[in-house]
């Protein structure tokens, strides 16, 4: 079980390097003018490969676009909850970075986990589950198979059922990254999954500044 789960992990990860590496090729072309920011995640400022916005709806059932979310720094994070290793980890590292940050600068910060596993992820378990790991934090559901297709695919979101030895216990394959927006809305950053807080608070209080 633990080899398996190594392994998709593994394809995740893998997967990951290859946007990074295509999008860091033409970003050093696209980047000859004023010196970026030094950010430890991969910078995508102006990157027209991947989505602008989002419309979704919440556990509660109310449609969320980054409108709602104008003046914060927003983490769009994909995953499931019946993830057994890099989705939880990654979530408590965004709270563990919320609280280094401080009071003041978290409140500027929103971190939304979209589920790629809505026929399990109900809005119930996606209301409890989600601000577990922190209160501010708020799960969205694809409403229907093309609300999850059209998200996944404007952010270039990869996944796959993984079938299990029951029909209730598949895993999910998925791409293991995040995607992050400036408090103008804007897409900049691509961040690895399960890196640890210390990027997640070096990164954010750029975007913030």
């Amino acid at each position: 079980m633990l080899t398996q789960r190594f392994v998709r992990t593994a394809r995740a990860a893998a997967r990951v390097t290859v946007i990074a590496c295509a999008l860091g090729g033409a970003l050093l072309v696209a980047g000859c003018g004023k010196q970026p920011p030094a950010f430890q995640n991969l910078d995508i400022t102006g990157n027209t490969q991947f989505g602008s916005d989002f419309s979704l709806p919440d556990t509660s059932g109310k449609v969320r676009t980054m409108a709602d979310y104008k003046g914060k720094v927003v983490v769009l994070f994909f995953g499931y909850t019946h993830c057994p290793d890099v989705c939880p980890t990654t979530m408590a590292e965004l709270s563990q970075a919320l609280q280094q940050l401080g009071p003041d600068d978290a409140k500027r910060v929103q971190v939304l986990f979209v589920t790629v596993d809505p026929d399990r992820d109900t809005p119930a378990l996606l209301a409890q589950y989600v601000p577990a790991f922190n209160p501010t934090f708020v799960g969205l559901r694809p409403a229907d198979q093309a609300q999850l297709t059209k998200i996944t695919k404007d952010f270039r979101v990869y996944y796959a059922k993984v079938p299990g030895k029951t029909a209730d216990s598949y895993t999910m394959d998925h791409t293991a990254a995040s995607y992050v927006f400036d408090p103008d809305g804007k897409l900049r950053l691509f961040a690895r999954d399960g890196q640890g807080a210390t990027p997640w608070v070096h990164d954010i209080k750029l975007l913030l500044d």
